[in-house]
């Protein structure tokens, strides 16, 4: 797959089939969205074209706003690589970008760019200098510069839209579960792992531990039945995020305790990848190590049953 910074570049692209859009989650309807254009390319023998921004937009438009994001910027390559995406063009986004209006948006980016002969967006898109252009106005463009304008109707899952804002709101309120059939795959951390003040270890539990990005959506603190990915071999694993206040509340982290490795989990250095199946409880604050030792036992057995449940939905699928 290609990457390509910028939209003036002079690149050859046989029958470009573009879609547009910032693709923050990778969900069951962008997965929709790129399958269209990647299926339309491969049938004319053309480029499947993904062009996103970078920044993202609402840091230019509102930068007051908190923005924070289900998936990082290699996540997403990787995701776009995945859906079979020929080529992905990242545009900066700038105030004199976001300026420009919807004829010039088409003009510039879309017809002297990237020479669009196809192109995929949702029914609701819209684009251009304060959101003022629609689809029914790029369908007129697309007549006038001789491209086609294909509008997709947003997917539903569980009775309602798919859509990022709903995914986030999910997982700020613990709903780890639910998000798993909007994504199409569990919600997942992935980072470094750290050392970390041996907590776990003394409490005869012992942890992986990893810094929690601060631009990423990030569930509310407390106890989640997981999977931990590292080394290439997925492991049930049982995950805390907090500030642990049982010892004095200090930086807010994400401990793992993979299950069936209490002694010889050394992954110090290690890139893991921590995906959410459920959440076991809130944060609490105990009265010692032995009483949060013996409540961290009983998390273990519910994270076990949910992560046996889980196991056996994904194979009857």
């Amino acid at each position: 797959m290609k990457i390509t910074r910028g939209y003036q570049q002079e690149v050859s692209r046989p029958y470009p089939v573009v879609t547009i859009g910032n693709f923050d989650g990778h969900h069951v309807g962008h997965r929709a969205l790129l399958h269209a254009v990647v299926e339309t390319a491969r049938r004319v023998e053309g480029t499947a074209v993904v062009l996103t921004f970078d920044p993202h937009p609402v840091t230019i438009l509102a930068p007051q706003a908190d923005l924070q994001f289900l998936t990082g910027p290699e996540e997403k390559v990787a995701f776009f690589e995945k859906a079979g995406v020929d080529e992905v063009v990242f545009v900066e986004f700038t105030p004199s970008f976001a300026a420009l209006s919807p004829e010039q948006f088409v003009e510039l980016v879309l017809v002297r760019g990237l020479h669009v002969k196809e192109l995929f967006v949702g029914r609701h898109f819209v684009f251009g200098y304060r959101r003022t252009g629609t689809v029914q106005h790029l369908a007129a463009l697309g007549v006038h510069h001789g491209f086609l304008v294909h509008p997709m109707d947003p997917v539903l899952a569980e009775g309602a839209v798919v859509s990022s804002t709903r995914i986030r709101q999910l997982i700020r309120a613990g709903k780890v579960e639910e998000v798993i059939p909007l994504l199409g795959r569990r919600y997942a951390i992935a980072g470094t792992v750290v050392r970390g003040a041996q907590r776990g270890q003394e409490v005869g539990w012992r942890t992986a531990n990893i810094r929690i990005p601060p631009d990423r959506v990030i569930p509310p603190d407390g106890v989640y039945a997981t999977v931990a990915i590292y080394q290439g071999r997925q492991h049930d694993a049982i995950s805390y995020i907090g500030t642990r206040p049982t010892f004095g509340a200090g930086e807010r982290i994400l401990e793992t305790h993979v299950l069936g490795h209490e002694r010889d989990l050394d992954l110090y250095g290690e890139r893991i990848v921590i995906e959410f199946i459920g959440r076991v409880r809130g944060d609490v604050c105990f009265s010692g190590r032995e009483e949060l030792s013996r409540q961290i036992a009983l998390d273990v057995e519910s994270a076990k049953t949910m992560l046996r449940r889980h196991h056996a939905t994904v194979e009857n699928r």
